[in-house]
């Protein structure tokens, strides 16, 4: 197994992922969302990359059977029904709705990555479960962390050397690339206490400053979820759904 590691998706080109199997992660705080919105009940997630993408497709959807959800500087976009706060996508909330969900990265991320063979949603919350998954596959794949401008994410970068770690305890014949393999020691250096490196890293600073210290608790939880979210036709829906 090739597995290719990139701390954005800023430099790639759309068509790049075409006929590749893909991982996106941003754990703090779109994958998280997404998978605990999809373990709660919901029907999908259609992630989007503009706030004026999200208005035009909850219009085209029936009232009540939709829900806009996102965020703007982490904060939850006014006329918006959630933000981006696992903690509010409840089953009460969610079950049986489509979430039509708009971030500032990781919906930007998954946007970008649309035309690949198999794209899978990751996040602490769901390692294992994605782990096997690609297991299971035995193909390559590649790994996009949803930093912005380019610059490395602490806390998308050592989730996913958590993940290809994951993989390398029971597949030895994968090649890394420098990505990958940067990914995996700053996962040993710092992925240890997990809640602790969200609350060091930049964006977990910025949550924090915002009130948003409690999330940081949330998706640092370690394969809380059994779900393979999968990415087809345009939605996010779990896999086998």
């Amino acid at each position: 197994m090739n597995i290719n590691l990139f701390l954005s998706p800023e430099s790639l080109d759309d068509f790049y992922f075409q006929d590749k199997n893909c991982v996106v992660i941003d754990s703090l705080r779109a994958t998280s969302v997404i998978c605990t919105a999809l373990a709660n009940g919901a029907k999908e997630v259609i992630p989007v990359a503009t706030f004026e993408y999200a208005m035009k497709i909850s219009a085209g959807i029936m009232s009540g059977q939709n829900l806009l959800g996102g965020e703007r500087n982490t904060k939850k976009i006014d006329g918006f029904h959630v933000g981006n706060s696992p903690s509010e996508y409840t089953p009460e909330t969610v079950s049986g709705k489509s979430i039509i969900l708009f971030t500032s990265n990781g919906t930007k991320a998954i946007v970008k990555a649309k035309f690949s063979k198999d794209l899978v949603i990751c996040s602490y919350l769901n390692l294992k479960a994605i782990a096997n998954y690609l297991l299971e596959k035995k193909e390559d794949f590649e790994i996009v962390c949803s930093a912005k401008g380019g610059a490395l994410n602490m806390e998308d970068t050592v989730c996913a050397g958590r993940l290809i770690s994951k993989i390398l305890e029971k597949e030895k014949d994968c090649t890394l690339n420098d990505g990958a393999t940067a990914a995996c020691a700053l996962d040993r250096e710092f992925g240890g206490n997990v809640h602790k490196m969200f609350r060091e890293s930049d964006h977990g600073k910025i949550l924090t400053e915002n009130g948003f210290q409690d999330d940081l608790e949330i998706c640092a939880q370690i394969d809380a979820l059994e779900v393979v979210p999968v990415f087809t036709s345009g939605s996010i829906k779990l896999l086998n759904n």
